[in-house]
């Protein structure tokens, strides 16, 4: 009997990478669709490379023949000269049409919690759309709602580590009585190839066993790196001016207005059952010595 063969987008970047390695180790045939140069390959040439050229639809469908399953972890994270949410749901959509031209059977799709389509963030607003774009697909599918996601290179818990270590105080937005709840990226990548091998169409939320409130969320990363630090409030224009300010020393968008009004509205906490089974503060505490040495920069990632 043939192989299955599973398609990733973006496989040689932070999520998709961990999917991708996840279904090699189950044996599948793996694909990626991604624009990264093959030098940036972690997996020796074990993952067919094909373009992901999203304004081309004939070009998506030829990429994606021959594939069972789609893992999407497209998106973009903020508004740019060069991107942007409203361009990132265009060629969601594109996708999606191009795997069903193509005869794939299922797409496993990273979205977010909380989405809503009359959201006032338009980030949360593009993955409802897309969400609804996809359950209307005639599409098996499943949707994953992570929050936040830590482990790897991951970039706000890792930059949060790298202020705590550069910096004699930190900022909390209000209060800092506003929830996350991460989740290990591994344990993410195993429950959506999980849900590749399904058929029923599902929505769930993916949070793993641990949730903190954001001020708490710091002292467990200062604790871990032997770094802290005493916490002041700040506004929320106060944090975003901070921000603008970090990102010209960094070459980067340390965060955003969208961002941080998100946080605050508590749309990365959610109350169903958790997925994921990696601990935040064990892993923090394993990694510790490692954890913020260097910044991890948005940008330098799509350069």
């Amino acid at each position: 009997m043939e192989q299955e063969r599973h398609a990733v987008t973006g496989a040689f970047g932070y999520a998709g990478r961990y999917i991708a390695g996840q279904l090699l180790d189950e044996g599948f045939v793996v694909r990626t669709l991604t624009n990264a140069p093959r030098d940036l390959d972690p997996f020796g040439g074990r993952v067919e490379v094909r373009a992901l050229d999203l304004r081309d639809a004939s070009a998506l469908t030829t990429s994606l023949q021959g594939v069972d399953v789609l893992y999407n972890t497209y998106w973009v994270r903020f508004n740019h000269a060069r991107f942007g949410h409203a361009e990132a749901v265009e060629n969601s959509l594109r996708l999606f049409a191009a795997a069903r031209a193509a005869g794939v059977r299922r797409i496993v799709h990273v979205s977010i919690t909380n989405p809503a389509e009359d959201s006032p963030f338009e980030y949360f607003r593009g993955k409802a759309r897309l969400e609804r774009a996809l359950r209307e697909s005639g599409l098996s599918y499943a949707i994953l709602r992570p929050a936040v996601l830590f482990g790897g290179h991951d970039i706000l818990v890792n930059n949060i580590a790298w202020m705590l270590r550069r910096f004699p105080v930190f900022g909390v937005f209000g209060d800092g009585a506003y929830r996350l709840d991460p989740i290990h990226v591994a344990d993410l990548a195993h429950l959506a190839v999980r849900l590749g091998g399904s058929r029923e169409n599902v929505i769930t939320d993916a949070v793993g066993p641990e949730s903190y409130s954001y001020r708490d969320l710091v002292v467990r990363i200062g604790e871990a790196i032997g770094r802290r630090r005493p916490m002041i409030r700040i506004s929320p224009r106060l944090g975003h001016a901070l921000g603008l300010a970090a990102g010209l020393a960094v070459r980067d968008v340390v965060i955003t207005r969208e961002e941080i009004g998100g946080l605050m509205a508590g749309l990365l906490h959610v109350t169903s059952t958790p997925l994921g089974t990696t601990s935040f503060s064990a892993w923090a505490r394993d990694n510790g010595a490692t954890l913020g040495l260097h910044y991890a920069s948005e940008l330098a990632r799509r350069r």
